[in-house]
């Protein structure tokens, strides 16, 4: 695996795309101190390079979104040894399959956002500013605090679990090429993705834009933090200033199924773009992990649904979301292996079983997201909650709909695997919620024990986090005492 260390970054050129003909851009703290934003066409393609990075292989565009449901328990392995077997097994160490690419990978797009945001504050001091570049600011500030979010939950305790504890470094500004950051806490690097997300707010278009951060998706992620903050009253107007303002649509039941053929649909508030071309993974792609072994050439059965997962899916036969699942490898009845990635005609808008954007931010999500908020905040409101479980829960049209009688937190989380199946979000979900995960181990064949973890796990479980890798700490020693605890 490519090893990128926050120390070695900062000494060299963060290159944006080269091999995808976006724009180069050598950041102030390299060693020319040479930038190449210098007008509002730059910082565009500056931003276009920034989107491509976030769906490098290591992020969005397969591991981060695999991480989530390989450790949540929805996903299960037949086989061992087809790829990212360490995420499920937990075979975790700091020099063996400590996935440092994710803290190489959102680092590098992060000194990238930093070079945006510090690039840009300095045309608006010239009086160069304009609405094109505020909104780039704006999209950078958005980008960069998810992308700490997302760190924050790989390497730092939940923080309704320990705030206080190790975070990851906060970098929001060049640093001089000998520096050796330190680890912030969780909750300075919540506050830190709060601020971001608020300074970005009023710079951001509420216009549906695609491929790009605007205003909703500043406010879905918002919405995501608060809950993982357990705000639930900031959750829930977050989510209703998406919902009400009716610029994206929930699909119907008849169209549910097609739309993962389709990019930018109706419900898509941030999707990150694939192409032939550009970005495309191809065989090492999130659907050819998805698909059966022997699918098309090149699919392998890396991972399917967990018998838990099924069984979920499996109290309405007739759940519009089975329409997105296909035969596995296990026999000619389970339906266990997802589309999602690869269009349910295997062709999607491109003609591609591999280049298919990546829905990061659904609506779908933001209904499951206010349902929860509305249960759960400080005066509970137990009519929006089932009203907005209602519009998600329809899709298994035998089940009964909530109400204010019957609705509980396990419906609505139950709701958000059998919807956000293969998006990554349920390890973080069980995590957040401080429940027990249960692994499918019974279903890898030949049977074999797994040894770095028990059948089922919970929070306090040291390797719920990832390890600093080795080369990290050899390269800035001042990290090496702030290791995450039992690595």
């Amino acid at each position: 695996m490519k090893k990128i260390n926050i120390s070695i970054i900062l000494m060299g050129i963060v290159l944006l795309s080269s091999c995808n003909g976006f724009l180069d851009v050598k950041p102030s703290n390299s060693a020319a101190s040479e930038t190449s934003i210098t007008n509002v066409n730059d910082a565009g393609v500056a931003i276009s390079g920034l989107m491509s990075k976030m769906a490098s292989s290591d992020y969005y565009g397969r591991n981060f979104i695999m991480y989530g449901d390989a450790k949540g328990g929805d996903f299960a392995i037949r086989s061992q040894g087809r790829g990212l077997d360490a995420l499920y097994t937990f075979n975790h160490s700091a020099t063996s399959n400590s996935y440092s690419g994710y803290w190489n990978q959102i680092y590098h797009n992060i000194l990238q956002a930093n070079n945006i945001i510090l690039n840009i504050d300095k045309l608006e001091a010239d009086g160069k500013g304009s609405n094109a570049l505020s909104s780039y600011k704006g999209q950078a500030l958005t980008a960069r605090a998810l992308m700490y979010f997302d760190l924050v939950r790989l390497y730092g305790k939940p923080y309704n679990m320990d705030k206080t504890s190790f975070g990851v470094p906060l970098i929001l500004e060049p640093l001089d090429a000998s520096a050796q950051p330190t680890r912030s806490s969780v909750e300075a690097v919540y506050t830190q993705v709060l601020k971001d997300l608020t300074d970005a707010e009023p710079l951001l278009s509420k216009s549906v834009t695609k491929g790009y951060l605007n205003y909703y998706a500043n406010k879905a992620i918002q919405g995501r933090v608060y809950l993982h903050m357990d705000r639930f009253d900031d959750a829930l107007a977050a989510a209703e200033s998406i919902i009400l303002d009716n610029k994206y649509t929930l699909y119907t039941n008849e169209k549910w199924v097609s739309s993962w053929s389709l990019e930018n649909g109706s419900e898509s508030i941030f999707e990150l773009a694939m192409y032939v071309s550009e970005g495309d993974l191809r065989t090492g792609s999130l659907g050819y992990y998805l698909l059966r072994n022997g699918k098309i050439t090149g699919a392998m059965g890396w991972f399917m649904a967990s018998d838990y997962y099924l069984a979920r899916l499996g109290e309405d036969t007739e759940d519009v979301r089975w329409g997105i699942m296909d035969y596995d490898e296990s026999s000619d009845e389970r339906f266990g292996s997802s589309l999602k990635y690869a269009g349910v005609d295997l062709q999607g808008d491109k003609g591609s079983t591999s280049a298919v954007n990546i829905k990061v931010i659904r609506l779908s999500e933001i209904y499951l997201m206010a349902a929860e908020a509305a249960l759960r905040k400080t005066t509970p409101d137990r009519t929006k909650a089932s009203n907005y479980l209602n519009e998600i829960r329809k899709r298994s049209p035998n089940l009964e709909p909530a109400d204010i009688d019957n609705i509980t937190l396990d419906m609505i989380i139950d709701e958000r695997s059998k919807e956000l199946f293969a998006e990554g979000h349920r390890y973080f979900d069980m995590i957040r919620l401080n429940r027990t995960i249960e692994f499918n181990d019974d279903f890898i064949y030949p049977a074999v024990q797994i040894s770095h973890r028990t059948k089922t796990i919970d929070r306090t479980f040291y390797k719920a986090i990832l390890p600093i890798s080795q080369a990290e700490m050899d390269a800035n020693p001042e990290i090496a005492s702030q290791q995450n605890t039992g690595y």
